[in-house]
């Protein structure tokens, strides 16, 4: 199977999960598949809830990128693999796993997939979804304090102690890696087409 890696980066909140969202959402589950990174935090059963829960979250070393690239060899080697489950309320990786299948088209999405050269040395294209600062920071407290369980003083506390300035540090350096940058991500609807378009024009074999 000829599969091409699609990686969409981009800080917290950012829109690159809405953007990867509408791209898989476009094409069926056997033209493209997804990868999420966040799902490939490293497993912490070896310390308690309070020690895991003021563990650096944000830094590259947080995420078990190397069970992830074997997944992403073997997706192209056509085998299936598990995608590990993460359990934010837990701050561990949960005993569940997501069957992903092999496709034409692989979509991967995180904050930290470029910030890996072996990561990206794997990437065929690779997406930055570049947006502004302030915008980012509230869409992360609706995020982790409605969907996640959060109190909001400690979503404030994380991101001044560890979001921002890891992506000060790893994430915004990682943009020179990209091929395009997209404003707004998933709000953009002219950078959506282009990528529709180019994974037509690769399911098309062209």
């Amino acid at each position: 199977m000829n599969t091409i890696l699609i990686g969409i980066a981009g800080g917290t909140g950012s829109g690159k999960t809405t953007l990867a969202n509408r791209l898989v959402d476009s094409f069926g589950s056997d033209e493209v598949s997804i990868l999420r990174h966040d799902n490939y935090y490293k497993r912490h059963d070896e310390i308690g809830y309070e020690e895991r829960t003021k563990l650096n979250y944000d830094h590259p070393d947080a995420f078990d990128t190397e069970l992830l690239c074997g997944h992403i060899c073997a997706l192209k080697a056509g085998k299936s693999v598990p995608m590990p489950v993460y359990d934010y309320s837990a701050h561990n990786r949960s005993d569940a796993t997501i069957p992903v299948s092999p496709a034409p088209v692989i979509v991967l999405e995180g904050i930290m997939i470029f910030a890996d050269i072996k990561l990206c040395g794997l990437m065929d294209i690779k997406v930055f979804v570049d947006t502004d600062a302030d915008v980012r920071i509230l869409r992360r407290i609706i995020r982790d304090v409605k969907e996640r369980g959060r109190s909001l003083d400690s979503v404030i506390e994380q991101y001044l102690t560890t979001v921002k300035p890891m992506h000060e540090q790893f994430v915004e350096p990682s943009k020179r890696r990209a091929d395009i940058i997209i404003p707004e991500g998933g709000n953009n609807p002219v950078a959506l087409d282009m990528l529709i378009q180019r994974v037509k024009k690769h399911l098309n074999g062209e």
